[in-house]
């Protein structure tokens, strides 16, 4: 950035590093000229401004009233400066300054004031080492000529004149590269799945400053050897990395399969948890037992969407293909914090992957769920008047990786889109407040969202807005974007502003953590930060699953006339339970004969729960409700519809 300071009658320009040379050379060289101007009375400037000070005291007052102002006013900053100034004259020539200046310094031993910062024998020896500076002229030129260098960026304000200087510099370059990278690293990062040659930015902004070249870095430098920063953890239990090895492990946590957006987050304690969650060296990895975990859940979100399709393939479901993955990362989002003592998890979400959420989640049982799709299968009792891909459930079960009881509530919602929210966080909120559970510890709330919805609905923002408020705080939400990258057949680069949907979620201060829903164990690892990020801070989250949409707006429509160029990589895309299958197989952590049998196995459940369900004992409405009461007496309402087609209103009572 290019700065302005004045000297007498010249403006010198320059960058930082250039003006801060001109500062340090300028009060050299004041020191080693302290030029005495003198007037027509012949007392040189310090003479008069001594005197000045001693003309105008006031003689009318007190004499231990002005000792007690000379008191308070040598204290301050003027003052401090006044008093460096006059030494300054002293350490050249005594008679320069007034006699009872001279006695005063002599007196104490030459001691300088606190505000000059260096003893007495570290003046003198600095006024004899000034003395031998070079004229005025001559460090002008040498500035000018700085000046001039410091015009490209990065470059030296002055050529380094020793190695140590040198090696200084880069390392300041260094931090810089480090700093660029934790606050846009994002934009290099690989989320999309498609491989389309686009950005996720909407803006297509060039990010120049992630290369070395731009620090002005060269081959040679590669091998070179650095010592890093504090505000970085890559470096492990190394406090010393060749530039290459750096290079290579911010790229690995910042432009790889993640996203990261936290640098905005202003209190340094978060930003910092956040770059040691993610930067420090093997915190993604996951265990053998956490991979074949996440690939069982794979296989059941993947046979359930394929099963539905075969069954009903002229049915509108709203499937999750092309976001398999969600089922993973809700679930280890639910162990997590139940691993931190959450036993109720409030999950308001819109339609699409609905059903997959319901039976794989909260797993509501499969013949219910089958029921729905059977037109004959009347059910015994109304009360829901909405379609399937609209209700809710509550359901209570063992978390058998926590071995905790938990409650898993999937809020109904008549909306497609984002107005459950609110009534997510309100419902979430109440559940809090007559459990007593002032902070949150055992009542949260998870959202999730379409892409287009997140950044097109107000209804998002005034939520957001009332995250905070301490009448209204559910001490934390894990939002979770189903980012299809489309809304409904809208490119994102038509329909909003902002480079990514989820940048409504920084007016609060939320980390956002971006990442490619094809990479399973990077989603693995997202969302256990967030769910501890929730659980140790109290503050909203938002994961942001980069992803497709498999089919159309619907299993009917037929995307192909409305977005050919995305639709024809998506007829390419191989499953995302295929490539992780193979990647297991191939480094030998699941044999080929157990993924075999875990695929036979979910697909028998199904079949026999398909079977189940054209009995119609399943059959029943009332299993949509989200929030059934448990008091021995409560009045409600309840419409029932007798065969004969006949509505009646009944005041009933419940045991």
């Amino acid at each position: 950035m290019t700065k302005l300071l004045q000297i007498g009658s010249l403006v010198i320009r320059g960058n930082g590093a250039s003006m801060s040379t001109l500062r340090k050379l300028v009060l050299l060289n004041r020191a080693n000229n302290a030029a005495i101007l003198n007037d027509k009375s012949g007392l040189n400037i310090v003479q008069r401004r001594v005197i000045a000070t001693s003309n105008s005291n006031d003689q009318n007052k007190p004499a231990r009233q002005q000792d007690e102002e000379k008191a308070e006013n040598f204290l301050n900053g003027s003052s401090a400066t006044y008093v460096e100034e006059m030494y300054q004259a002293w350490l050249q020539d005594p008679r320069s300054v007034h006699k009872s200046w001279d006695i005063f310094f002599k007196t104490n031993s030459v001691k300088a004031p606190p505000t000059l910062g260096q003893t007495s024998a570290a003046a003198v020896s600095n006024s004899l080492a000034l003395q031998q500076l070079p004229p005025l002229n001559q460090l002008m030129q040498l500035l000018q000529s700085a000046t001039q260098k410091s015009q490209q960026p990065f470059a030296s304000s002055l050529v380094p004149s020793t190695a140590e200087e040198k090696a200084v510099e880069d390392h300041l370059k260094l931090y810089a590269l480090i700093r660029s990278y934790q606050i846009r690293g994002h934009k290099m990062a690989q989320l999309d799945p498609l491989n389309i040659a686009r950005s996720l930015d909407v803006t297509n902004e060039k990010v120049n400053d992630l290369t070395p070249e731009f620090y002005n870095f060269s081959d040679t430098d590669m091998s070179r050897i650095f010592t890093l920063p504090k505000t970085t953890f890559i470096g492990g239990n190394d406090a010393q990395l060749t530039l290459n090895e750096i290079l290579d492990r911010l790229r690995n946590v910042y432009s790889r399969s993640i996203g990261l957006e936290y640098m905005y987050i202003n209190n340094f304690d978060k930003c910092n948890w956040i770059r040691q969650q993610f930067e420090t060296p093997g915190t993604g990895e996951l265990t053998n037992d956490e991979k074949k975990r996440t690939l069982k859940r794979l296989i059941r979100a993947t046979r359930f969407e394929e099963f539905l399709a075969r069954k009903w393939s002229s049915e509108k479901r709203f499937g999750l293909e092309g976001c398999e993955v969600l089922i993973p990362a809700m679930k280890t989002v639910i162990d997590t914090v139940g691993a931190k003592g959450v036993d109720t998890v409030i999950m308001g979400m819109p339609h699409r992957g609905r059903l997959n959420v319901l039976a794989n989640v909260t797993r509501k049982p499969l013949e219910e769920i089958f029921c729905e799709f059977d037109s004959k299968l009347a059910a015994d009792e109304e009360g829901s008047g909405d379609v399937k891909y609209h209700l809710g459930t509550s359901t209570e079960r063992i978390n058998r990786v926590t071995n905790t009881k938990m409650k898993l509530v999937v809020v109904a919602n008549p909306s497609h889109l984002e107005a459950v929210n609110p009534v997510v966080a309100g419902k979430t909120r109440s559940e809090q407040f007559y459990r007593d559970d002032k902070n949150g510890d055992k009542v949260m709330s998870i959202i999730l969202h379409g892409d287009a919805a997140f950044s097109g609905q107000g209804v998002v923002y005034e939520t957001f807005h009332l995250s905070d408020l301490p009448a209204y705080t559910t001490h934390g939400t894990v939002h979770i974007v189903v980012n299809n990258q489309i809304g409904f057949t809208t490119d994102p680069r038509s329909s909003r502003s902002s480079p990514y949907c989820t940048d409504v979620a920084r007016v609060v201060n939320a980390p956002i953590f971006h990442v490619n829903a094809d990479d399973p164990e990077a989603v693995i690892h997202v969302c256990k930060v967030a769910s501890e990020w929730r659980c140790k801070y109290k503050k909203d989250v938002v994961i942001d699953l980069v992803c497709y949409r498999k089919s159309g707006h619907n299993e009917i429509d037929e995307p192909m006339y409305t977005n050919p160029t995305m639709y024809k990589a998506i007829r390419k895309q191989p499953q995302v339970l295929q490539k992780y299958a193979q990647k297991l197989i191939g480094e030998n952590s699941v044999p080929q004969e157990w993924y075999d049998a875990e695929l036979k196995k979910y697909d028998t459940i199904m079949e026999d729960a398909y079977n189940n369900s054209k009995s119609g004992q399943y059959s029943k409405s009332k299993l949509w409700l989200d929030s059934p009461w448990k008091s021995k007496f409560i009045f409600v309402f309840v419409w029932f519809v007798c065969r004969k087609k006949k509505s009646i209103l009944s005041l009933s009572l419940y045991p």
